[in-house]
């Protein structure tokens, strides 16, 4: 499914987040959200005809975007590829704890099997987008390879942050994972 981007989208889902928690990521809660707008509910049904599954894979490249957005403004360039890599996971959690229910609702969609290829989908996305606004131009082997650990990382520190409170403990948690990381690595060059 390729993904369709249009500024209408990006308000409703904005519209919509705040009903997630409440009612789920779907028709009815993204209608309720566009009438108390002022908004025709009717654009519900054109705006995401994937269904909800399509809601959270849009929700997730917007997500994308701002992080991407916020990371440029935080001047991740001027950073080492590890800090760029932390700075911009942590500027994703920070804007998605207003929506930490919404979050745990996605993935709960998302764990059910028939969607495991929407999952999938989002995770590359994302974590391709943490690895190019950190300035990734790599084409060879250790591009793949990059999104991959950096997706293990990414889906540990989710988990972690859903289940945490503290956001500083969260963030130490992602320390230790990137830490592992480098040392592992360190270890492997010799060789």
């Amino acid at each position: 499914m390729s993904l369709r981007r249009s500024a209408e989208r990006d308000a409703a889902l904005r519209l919509l987040l705040p009903q997630v928690p409440r009612l789920g990521w779907n028709e009815a809660a993204l209608r309720v959200a566009l009438r108390d707008a002022g908004q025709e509910a009717e654009a519900a049904a054109w705006l995401f005809p994937e269904g909800p599954v399509g809601m959270v894979e849009a929700w997730a490249d917007l997500a994308d975007r701002d992080m991407a957005a916020a990371g440029a403004e935080a001047g991740v360039e001027g950073m080492r590829i590890p800090q760029r890599i932390r700075t911009l996971l942590a500027i994703r959690l920070r804007q998605q704890a207003p929506h930490k229910e919404a979050v745990r609702r996605a993935l709960a969609l998302l764990a059910l099997p028939w969607n495991l290829g929407a999952a999938s989908r989002i995770t590359a996305r994302t974590v391709d987008a943490v690895w190019q606004a950190a300035g990734d131009a790599s084409t060879d082997l250790s591009f793949y390879t990059r999104r991959a650990t950096l997706a293990g990382i990414y889906a540990a520190t989710l988990t972690f942050w859903l289940q945490d409170p503290d956001p500083e403990a969260t963030l130490a948690f992602l320390d230790r994972r990137l830490a592992g990381l480098a040392r592992m690595q360190k270890r492997r060059k010799p060789a």
